[in-house]
């Protein structure tokens, strides 16, 4: 491992003049150590420190640190903050359209342009891009959890070169320790550093209609008892339908105005639900005299500069300390909403979770205005790493010597769901690895099958599918041993003899059914010749009884003595046993009767006792007259009559037990137990394979994918022999949801004619998903534009089939509704007369132009395409770039 050596010449009280915390000595002791980390801290911990000391030691040793951000927005922020602390000329950033002192010391990117950079080298090497990096600081890494760019930060850690260090920067998540486990594993010696300790300490509240209360019992572990009791001793507290009433968003503010709870950031989870909220509180003044003066200031200066920017609705609040911050405002307005907001100036932004998310904007109190929010399977209550993210913006180090988070009363939610929430743990990281087109051809064009397959099984998502298995594997590994142990218990037994024996067992018990069947027929037939005997039977015949009246153990060897004709079908009777009872019986209770033997003499006077009723099953106790011809039946034993056929099979049964019974195995006495060795053995076996099949499917799963993303790319001819092809390497080249897709428009030749504005138009009609049902432009579409993007569909029907096919879900979009608007402003449009004719917020129109914008800044950068689109392409991008579209990095 060729990590950089100890650095004792960093003085770190020149570099931090302030008291550091033990997570953060410890986090440097490990980086100084030479190896990885991973930092766990509550947000506004000071997790930053970590990786600016990084910096300043690649700084001192003429090293370089790379520093990412999963958004363009944090890396601009980050940019400007290094700017100041390490100077304008050590600092550069890449973005996806933007380079600025690529070749500086310190390189802001997103995580998507470091992974690109990594594809252009055999994975673990260092390439030409990482020549003299030290370090790469993974900011914000909980976004793995994130299911659009979580795949992206799986393969930067993975792809990442071994004796480059790791700094990865997390909010709190469960299982951070499953994450340093698997950064040992497929990057390298990683320390844990985990601090749940805030610098800043936050306060829980809720408020209703009757005041702010604290939310949480002293020891901060469970529900204030006082709002737990309110809730049951108190139903006239209820508004209409019955339901709790919510305090109005004025008398929330209010009571935070009366507290210094102010600045404060207020999450409501609707676009229109900020901008209402600014227009209901847009008379309050929260600012002072002074204040007001900074604010009209700066805001006049921007307007100058900006005329299109200011929007009637949110000027006039702005003077007064109040903003709404959320994805459909324009992003350079956005920008100075941050930038008042951060000096202190704005004392209330009304916003959606997306700010939770990602830009650096603490404020002394966060309110949580619904403990719920919708999602594409209807209402659900937020997760406890969702709120978490939202309260952890309260409290600003140095400043507040505590940060207030406001939960509120609505008619569905109250202080239980907001104390529950107040005390959960953070979520675990999930791993959201989804192999993608670029990632396989990306992989293909350095490596071979076996090498790619060794990568994707590195993944984080791989680690956890693996966690997730080992009750199976410890299942299998049992099953396993038991097997074992079965075979060595029947192999001491000579297989051919098993057979034999086993032949034998199976012979018997053919033989005895056999016999069985034959006996049934055989007793069928004599029942009815007993039938036909018993009508002539006369006083004094032996037979035997046994039947459904005469229940005996074994049959009684008896005398008939005569025949009751009480019955009008057959008669009953009347006979003596050999144990000296008189029975009466039917022809069923006769088993057998010997014809053969000579009858005995019965005395007339040998008579039934009078007690004795003629009804089948009576029996009576003889006296000692009967004695003395009962004396005279002689024992039955076996029945005297058997037929033939019976007779036959019976002996030749007897042989096949002789000789069962002489075999080895019989003679062992262990036959029984080896059979069921050889039973449990089949049924084991069954199971085990059941169980690897399963753990196979779960632990290949994104393998499978991978497989399954070739065969498209190889039907589409992306692949050849599992190398990409022109038209492959046109596909790796692109960044997009779909990169097969785009590349098959760009390689298709329909876009190669069109003119700059048109082929802005189509580029938009690749990357737009598709609206909203109430989305309207009032602009109609070039004919060019409509005849090039219709001709594509062909394409896209076979795409379609190929990806349900193979069970794959990236999307394939061709939008025609909305894209008119990007012809328009490529054509010159003005902005304000732009957005009058569409029903779009000014921000989704600028996230259309700006997804259209980074397409377009690939294309001269495509292989394998011709010289007149890429121009086109150029061209197009001029026309779109400007003022509000362009991201303005000073």
């Amino acid at each position: 491992m060729n990590y950089p050596a100890s650095s004792p010449e960093l003085d770190l009280g020149s570099i931090f003049p302030f008291h550091l915390d033990q997570f953060q000595k410890d986090a440097i002791a490990s980086l100084n150590a030479g190896r990885s980390v991973v930092v766990c801290a509550p947000t506004g911990s000071g997790k930053t420190l970590v990786g600016e000391y990084a910096i300043y030691r690649a700084l001192a040793r003429g090293k370089r640190v790379f520093y990412t951000t999963p958004l363009k927005a944090l890396s601009n922020q980050k940019l400007r903050d290094f700017r100041e602390k390490f100077g304008f000329d050590l600092v550069g950033l890449l973005t996806g359209d933007a380079s600025i002192n690529r070749e500086a010391p310190i390189l802001v990117m997103t995580t998507e342009i470091f992974r690109n950079m990594l594809y252009g080298t055999p994975i673990g090497q260092i390439g030409i891009s990482l020549v003299d990096v030290e370090a790469v600081v993974l900011d914000e890494c909980h976004y793995m959890n994130d299911r659009q760019r979580g795949t992206v930060w799986e393969e930067s850690i993975i792809y990442c070169p071994r004796e480059v260090q790791l700094v990865a920067l997390s909010a709190t998540v469960a299982n951070s320790d499953q994450l340093t486990d698997w950064l040992n594993r497929v990057h390298g010696p990683t320390d844990l550093i985990y601090s749940d300790f805030r610098p800043v300490p936050l306060e829980f509240h809720f408020c209703n209609p009757k005041g702010l209360f604290p939310l949480l019992n002293d020891n901060k572990t469970k529900i204030n008892p006082r709002l737990a009791n309110r809730g049951k001793r108190r139903p006239g507290d209820k508004g209409r339908g019955g339901r709790p009433e919510a305090p109005g968003i004025i008398y929330t503010l209010s009571q935070l105005q009366q507290r210094d709870m102010l600045p404060a950031i207020y999450f409501i989870f609707s676009r229109r639900g900020c901008d209402k909220a600014v227009a209901e509180v847009g008379d309050l003044w929260l600012v002072n005299n002074d204040e007001s003066q900074v604010l009209r200031r700066q805001i006049d200066d921007f307007l100058t500069r900006n005329p299109e920017a200011g929007r009637s609705g949110q000027i006039a609040p702005l003077y007064r300390g109040i903003a709404a911050h959320h994805a459909g405002i324009l992003p350079a307005w956005k920008v100075l909403v941050e930038e008042l907001f951060q000096q202190g100036l704005i004392k209330v932004v009304f916003a959606t979770e997306t700010l939770a998310a990602g830009i650096n904007m603490p404020a002394r109190t966060t309110v949580i205005s619904t403990l719920s929010k919708r999602t594409d399977t209807g209402h659900r209550l937020l997760n406890a790493s969702e709120f978490l993210q939202m309260a952890g913006r309260a409290g600003r180090r140095g400043m507040d010597l505590q940060g207030h988070v406001v939960t509120v009363q609505t008619p569905f939610e109250g202080s239980k769901e907001a104390a529950y929430l107040a005390t959960s743990k953070p979520d675990p990281l999930v791993s959201q690895f989804t192999p993608s087109y670029g990632m396989v051809l990306n992989l293909l064009q350095t490596h071979t099958l076996e090498q790619t397959r060794e990568l994707i099984e590195r993944s984080f998502g791989q680690y956890m599918a693996t966690l997730h298995l080992r009750p199976n594997y410890d299942e299998i590994a049992e099953l396993q041993a038991q097997l074992e142990q079965l075979q060595e218990q029947i192999a001491a037994v000579d297989e051919n003899e098993i057979a034999i024996y086993e032949k034998l067992r199976q012979r018997l018990k053919v033989e005895r059914q056999i016999l069985k069947t034959l006996q049934q027929q055989a007793q069928e037939d004599r029942k009815e010749q007993l039938g036909m005997m018993l009508g002539f039977a006369v006083s004094g015949t032996l037979l035997s009884l046994k039947g459904k009246n005469i229940t005996v153990p074994s049959p009684v060897p008896a005398v008939l003595i005569g025949k009751s004709s009480d019955s009008e079908q057959t008669p009953y009777l009347v006979c003596l046993g050999r144990d000296n009872r008189w029975y009466v019986a039917t022809i069923e209770d006769i088993v057998d009767l010997y014809a053969e033997l000579p009858r005995i003499d019965v005395p007339p006077e040998i008579v039934p006792p009078p007690d004795l009723i003629f009804k089948p099953g009576q029996i009576r106790r003889g006296d000692e007259q009967t004695a003395t011809v009962a004396q005279q039946i002689p024992e039955s034993g076996e029945s005297l009559y058997m037929a033939p056929e019976v007779a036959e099979q019976l002996s030749r049964m007897t042989a096949v037990q002789e000789q069962l019974e002489a075999h080895p195995i019989h003679k062992s006495g262990n036959a029984a137990a080896i059979f069921k060795r050889k039973a449990r053995y089949v049924e084991l076996e069954a199971e085990l394979q059941l169980l690897q099949e399963h753990v196979e499917q779960q632990s290949q799963h994104h393998w499978e994918e991978f497989l399954n993303l070739i065969e498209i790319l190889q039907h589409f001819g992306c692949l050849d022999n599992l190398v990409p092809t022109a038209l492959g390497q046109v596909a790796a080249a692109i960044r997009g949801e779909n990169e097969l897709w785009l590349g098959l428009v760009l390689a298709s030749g329909e876009l190669n004619n069109l003119d700059p504005h048109h082929l802005a138009a189509a580029i938009a009609a690749l990357v737009t998903e598709t609206p909203r049902p109430d989305s309207k432009v009032r602009f109609d579409l070039s004919n060019q534009v409509v005849d090039a993007l219709a001709k594509l569909r062909g394409i896209r029907r076979q795409m379609f089939q190929m990806q349900r096919r193979y069970n794959v879900a990236l999307p394939i979009w061709l939008e025609f509704e909305l894209i008119a608007l990007v012809e328009k402003w490529a054509l010159g449009i003005e902005w304000t007369e732009l957005c009058e004719n569409t029903t779009l917020d000014e921000g989704d129109v600028v996230r259309i132009l700006r997804r259209t914008l980074d397409l377009l800044s690939q294309i001269p950068h495509v292989p394998n395409l011709p010289d007149s689109l890429q121009r086109n392409a150029y061209r197009a991008m001029q026309l779109i770039d400007r003022f509000p579209v362009n991201e303005v990095v000073e």
